[in-house]
């Protein structure tokens, strides 16, 4: 790439199409840099690394960060008196640390060179993070700094950074310093600051070669070996240059300082390509000389770029939308380019699940939650592989949620809420409000509904895919175990003539217990009940979908008799599902009773409450008393569910579900909800999309703010909100078509927002490739080469597609 192209990809001066593909930043803003360095992260599914500036370290306004996917260590403490661990994702190695001085100034970073001018993009099509800079540093010495940054999407285990220097008004000595810093610790989130977050020990720091450096470090607890190492070469005016090489070595550090002679107004380009190697890769022999070998055989930054290029237009072709309004577009685009960068193609050969925050910081300690429930959707219609991978970690851990169970005193498996690296249970006991600075035991554990999530992904998967084959040798597997745990936690109830399940926690996460029984959990949670029916029904069209052999060896492996089949069946037509009030559902059994809230008066005394909870308890009270919710629980039924399903549903249990139900329980439970989740806005806005059109709007647009607004207040610092930002993506294609996924056909209702333009689109649907065109009420359907037949319904009409056909349709109405 030539100096003129570079500076033009630099400037984004490439036309109007290219800035809806930006993110850009013009001013430097030390309170938002936290924000600013995860939503820049580069990554590439199997690691990422925040977009700090490569002068920084860690000083509480920049947090350099590198995360490789699964690479957790778990680390011991005492907090209030208790022993307790916490298994973490690990800060690795720094590879970016670059920076540079004039003569024998000081280095650019240390505070004492002036940043003149200071331009930041983000390159969503390209996957490159730029940087242009003018400094001045106290000699008068004025530099341009133009710098390119990439983590590789085709070789995953390279990055690179180029720094390109111009002396504007001098000539004379210039300095580069290039290496990698190993003395990093966890300590991204402030909460979690006062506990052990040094998660690497013997640090060993070479020169295997006159232009590379490397470090070697292992986690402490999991002895998981790291080696980063780095090359650095340099080109100045237009030709390769050597300069002197002097190596550096500090504690737990090295690095190479480079000092060239640069006449006045010329130029010295500075490539750094970097790789990382852990023990935990597949098809490693040793990561220290596995790194190496990566930098042996990488090409210049200039043809890496150009390979990055062509890799991210390939995700693009599968993962792009197509909107006539360039801010909206601009956003999706990034939540797209996100997700991808936390679970990427590399992703499948990885034992990795879907970090709640991305690979973007290490907020929740980079574990795995329910989120993936509004990942899969983006991934089941565009990457099958890569959801049956991840579906395959949940497997996996499928031996650990046994043993869970049967710890427990139950058959079957218990899911973990929080999961890492082994499957355990790595939910904190213990966590601290911010704003009493107490130490508060934490039930979240409870919170069961995790292994319904899983169950219901799982079928989600097999209907969106038609994989049989997964289906065989591992769903039905899972979903059988996670049933036969459910069918162990109800019990009869003689005053009702239903059954029970006690002592849970359901979405909302504020409701640990009763008033006076806190983390007891609370009764017949609407969402785990009616969630635990729909599984208990499925599982006779799991055994229904294999063949009769595998079915035999299933139920012969898993201990599952016909009486178990039958408690099954029953428990589908008699749990217990909670209403009050006229037709209302009850989020959980006497939740009606609780005390009523005064909202405004909360808003007016604290302004922002979505974390009601921490209010509460500082002031001595505690949520457990009121009729308020953190985030949808009961409507996440009408999320997951279309009114025709529900109702099905509620009507094998006993229960009508009147016309008026779903609107009335939509207003009830939006009342009081203080949206202290950004999965709140995805799944009201998606509740009220069809009822309520403006305030749907409003909520989809908090929705796609959530991250780049930081809506919940300093918390995109710590990492991104992946599920947030799938659920945006899946508010377009399924929400606003009314695309759905089931009985072996692809249906739609299509309400798009006219005001938006038209939409369009590609997925995947059993195997068939598709191109949705959808403007308000209208949809067509392109049908791609190298698929099969499939059934399409919309409007009433049902037709059968074949490779290469079109349809079609109008649905009636306003």
């Amino acid at each position: 790439m030539s100096r003129e192209a570079r500076d033009r990809a630099a400037s984004g001066t490439s036309g109007d199409d290219e800035r809806v593909w930006r993110l850009t930043y013009s001013e430097l803003d030390p309170q938002e840099e936290g924000r600013r360095e995860a939503l820049c992260t580069l990554g590439n599914g199997y690691f990422a690394t925040r977009g700090a500036a490569p002068e920084s370290h860690a000083d509480g306004v920049h947090y350099p960060g590198t995360y490789v996917a699964g690479c957790y260590n778990r680390l011991r403490d005492v907090v209030d008196g208790r022993v307790v661990d916490n298994e973490s994702l690990v800060n690795l190695p720094n590879w970016l640390p670059m920076t540079f001085r004039v003569g024998d100034g000081p280095w650019f970073g240390t505070g004492a060179t002036e940043v003149v001018e200071h331009h930041q993009e983000l390159d969503l099509k390209r996957g490159l993070l730029l940087r242009r800079l003018l400094v001045r540093d106290p000699a008068g010495n004025l530099t341009s700094v133009t710098q390119r940054r990439f983590v590789h999407m085709e070789l995953p285990h390279l990055a690179g950074l180029e720094t390109t220097l111009v002396a504007e008004n001098w000539s004379g000595p210039v300095t580069v310093r290039s290496g990698i810093d190993g003395g990093v610790h966890n300590g991204g989130v402030a909460r979690y600051r006062h506990l052990d977050g040094h998660h690497l020990t013997g640090h060993r720091a070479d020169e295997p070669s006159p232009d590379v450096v490397r470090i070697e470090v292992a986690t402490r607890q999991s002895d998981i070996r790291v080696a980063t190492a780095a090359r650095t070469r340099c080109v100045r005016d237009g030709s390769p240059a050597e300069g002197t090489r002097r190596l550096v070595r500090l504690p737990e550090a090295i690095a190479h300082e480079i000092t060239l002679d640069v006449g006045r107004g010329g130029e010295l380009r500075v490539e750094k390509i970097a790789a990382i190697h852990t023990s935990r890769d597949p098809a490693t022999d040793e990561p220290g000389a596995d790194v190496l070998g990566w930098l042996d055989d990488a090409a210049g930054f200039d043809r890496l770029a150009d390979r990055q290029a062509i890799a991210w237009s390939h995700l693009w072709e599968r993962f792009d939308f197509d909107i006539d309004n360039a801010g909206l577009l601009r956003i999706i685009r990034l939540h797209v380019f996100h997700l991808l960068q936390t679970l990427s193609p590399h992703t499948v050969d990885l034992d990795t699940g879907i970090p709640a925050r991305g690979l973007h910081g290490e907020a929740y300690r980079g574990h795995v939650f329910w989120d993936e429930l509004f990942v899969f959707p983006v991934i089941n219609l565009r990457l099958p592989v890569l959801a049956r991978a991840l579906l395959r970690y949940r497997h996996r851990r499928l031996p650990r949620a046994r043993h869970a169970a049967r710890a427990a005193g139950h058959p079957g498996a218990m899911y973990p809420w929080q999961s890492g690296g082994s499957g355990a249970e790595e939910s904190p006991q213990l966590h601290v409000n911010p704003l009493s600075q107490r130490w508060i035991e934490d039930p979240t554990h409870r919170q069961r509904h995790i292994g319904l999530a899983v169950a219901y992904n799982v079928w989600q998967h097999y209907q969106a895919t038609g994989d049989t084959e997964f289906l065989i040798d591992y769903g039905a597997e899972m979903m059988l175990e996670i049933a036969a745990f459910f069918a162990s936690l109800a019990s009869f109830d003689q005053a009702t003539g239903r059954y029970s399940i006690r002592g849970v926690m359901g979405p909302d996460e504020f409701h640990t217990g009763y008033p006076g029984r806190d983390g007891e959990g609370i009764d017949d949670n609407a969402y785990t009940n009616v969630m635990a029916a729909w599984l208990f029904r499925r599982t006779a069209d799991v055994l229904d979908s294999l063949a009769p052999q595998r079915a035999r060896e299933l139920r012969e492996k898993l201990e599952i008799e016909d009486a178990d089949l039958r408690r099954w069946d029953t428990l589908s037509r008699r749990l217990a599902v909670p209403f009050h009030g006229d037709g209302v559902i009850s989020q959980f059994d006497g939740y009606a009773e609780l005390a009523e809230l005064d909202w405004a008066a909360y808003r007016a005394r604290y302004g922002n409450i979505r974390r009601l909870d921490r209010i509460l308890e500082a002031e001595g009270d505690n949520v457990n008393r009121y009729q308020a919710s953190k985030q949808a629980d009961v409507l996440m039924l009408f999320y997951l569910f279309s009114a025709d399903e529900l109702g099905a549903l509620l009507h094998r249990l006993g229960y009508e579900l009147r016309y008026d139900t779903i609107p009335r329980t939509i207003e009830y439970y939006l009342a009081r909800t203080s949206h202290g989740s950004t999965l709140s806005a995805v799944v009201h806005a998606w509740v009220l999309a069809r009822a309520n059109r403006p305030q749907a709007m409003e909520l989809f647009v908090e929705a796609l703010n959530s991250d780049l607004a930081d809506v919940q207040g300093g918390t995109t610092a710590e990492g991104i909100h992946l599920a947030a930002m799938a659920g945006t993506v899946d508010l377009l294609q399924r929400c606003f078509t009314g695309l759905e996924t089931t009985g072996g056909t692809l249906r739609l209702n299509p309400q798009w927002p006219r005001e938006l333009g038209p939409l369009r689109f590609s997925l995947r649907y059993q195997h068939n490739p598709i191109t949705l065109h959808v403007a308000g009420r209208n949809v067509t359907v392109e049908v791609g080469e190298g698929g099969d037949p499939f059934r399409v319904s919309c409007g009433g009409d049902t037709v059968t597609l074949r490779p290469g056909e079109t349809a079609e349709f109008t649905v009636a109405g306003s």
